[in-house]
Order: structure tokens, then sequence, then C-alpha cells
């Protein structure tokens, strides 16, 4: 009897203590990837493949994964607002757009080839990266955070909406490349725009997933943790470093993005 509750105590022990390493593990990569989504994007590359790792199916950690995009892009509109950049009425009416592109792309992400989506994310990444390393003589871009909008807006971000429900990995650098080159905004307020329009369009891509039991609330909240305090001091960061910090940090991630999808390295 003695020997049995011994081992019972010691299989709870364990459990407690891995548990416990698997919250730190996740709220260290949360910080890592809410500093590099908010001033870039691709912060679920970390993310995704540190759930996977953990023991969840890559279904379960695509929708886990969203937790942790919802919270921490919450956060990041907390912090623009704190530091007085905030349009909420243009955020809201581009966000709207994006919803049913949003909800088509999560019934799609069920089923998808890692393989051909790998391929076809690392040709948009280089397409992103070429659209920023583009001279800006053509266009004068707005620094009041309003810029301008037409019918291709509205196109971009349906299909935004519907990529970002999907599979959600990259998506910050696809939004800011349209905020930034149809909008003709500066990238701080692109930076502003686009927390506040996947933190909306999130909402009912997280509602499939969890309809779906496709959601590790624990798993999932640990991660967030850490993604809110990650974004925002990255909204700090980008509000003092300036288009200039932005850019650097936005390319070198992209590039790295690239580098890793591609089996580089």
């Amino acid at each position: 009897m003695e020997y049995l509750i011994v081992r019972i105590c010691n299989s709870i022990k364990e459990k407690c203590l891995n548990e416990f390493v698997q919250f730190i593990i996740l709220f260290l990569v949360g910080i890592a990837a809410g500093f590099i989504n908010v001033n870039a994007g691709g912060g679920s590359t970390i993310t995704l493949p540190t759930l996977i790792f953990l023991g969840l199916d890559a279904s379960v950690a695509n929708g886990t994964n969203r937790i942790g995009i919802l919270l921490q892009n919450f956060s990041a509109v907390s912090s623009f607002k704190r530091e007085q950049y905030s349009k909420f009425n243009l955020s809201f009416k581009l966000a709207l757009m994006t919803l049913p592109g949003a909800i088509i792309g999560a019934y799609f992400s069920i089923n998808i080839s890692d393989k051909v989506f790998e391929i076809i994310l690392a040709l948009v990444m280089i397409g992103v990266i070429i659209t920023l390393l583009l001279p800006k003589k053509s266009f004068e871009v707005s620094s009041n955070g309003e810029g301008k909008y037409s019918w291709t807006v509205y196109l971009a971000m349906f299909g935004i909406g519907f990529y970002g429900g999907f599979v959600q990995v990259g998506v910050g650098f696809i939004l800011m490349a349209a905020l930034h080159h149809l909008m003709k905004l500066n990238l701080i307020f692109v930076n502003m725009h686009k927390v506040f329009i996947i933190l909306l369009y999130t909402i009912p891509a997280l509602l499939v997933f969890i309809i779906s039991d496709n959601v590790n609330w624990i798993l999932g909240l640990s991660l967030a943790s850490g993604n809110m305090i990650g974004a925002w001091w990255g909204v700090k960061f980008s509000v003092k470093g300036g288009e200039k910090y932005i850019r650097f940090v936005l390319i070198a991630a992209i590039i790295i993005m690239v580098l890793k999808l591609l089996k580089i390295f």
C-alpha cells in the first residue's frame, strides 16, 4: 500500500513538473513571438512548432495558437492606445472586411498539405520583401493613420482574412505590405491597424476551432501570457524606433522565415 502511494505521489509530482516546464517554455516563446508579431510578423513560425513539439496535433496546435494571437493583439491595441496611436474607426472598418474571409479560411484549415503550404508561403514572403525594398518615389506616405483606400483594399482585406483564418503564419507580413502600399500608410500606423484587424478576425476563427474541439486551453493560455507581454513591449519599441527600425526588423524576420520554410537552415 505504501509503495502504491509513493508511486502515485511521484507520478503526480512528475506530471506537475512537466506541466511547469511546458508553461515556462511557452511563456518564453510567447514573449519572443509577441514582440516579433507586433513589429513584423512570423511569430507563429516559433509558436506552432513548439506546440507540436509539446505533443499537440497540427490542427490542435493551429487552434491553440489562436488564443495567444487573440490576447497578444488585445495587449498590443491597448499599448498603441496608451502611446496615443489609435484610429479605431478606420481599424474597425478594415477589420470588418476580413471577417467573411477569416470564417471561410478557418473552415478550410482542418485539411492542409504542409509541403504545398510552405512553398506557397515562402513565395509570398519573397514577394513581400520585394515590395518593401522597392523605392517609394511613386507615392507619398500618409503620416496621420488615415491613408487612402479603394476597391483593391476591400479585395485585399477579404483575401488576408481568408489566409489568416486558414493558417495565420506570416499574415502580419502580408497585411503590412497591403496597408503600406495600397493605403500609403507609414509603418507605425500600419502596425497599429494590423494588430486591431488581426484581433477582430481572430475571434470568429478561434470560435471555429473551439467548436471543432481543436483547442488546448491550458497550453494556449500559457502561451498567451507570454504573447501579451511581448506584444506590449513590442509596441513601445515600434513607436520609439520609428519606420526605419520597423523596416529593418520586418525584412530580417521575413528573410529568416523564408530560409526556414525553404529548409535552407
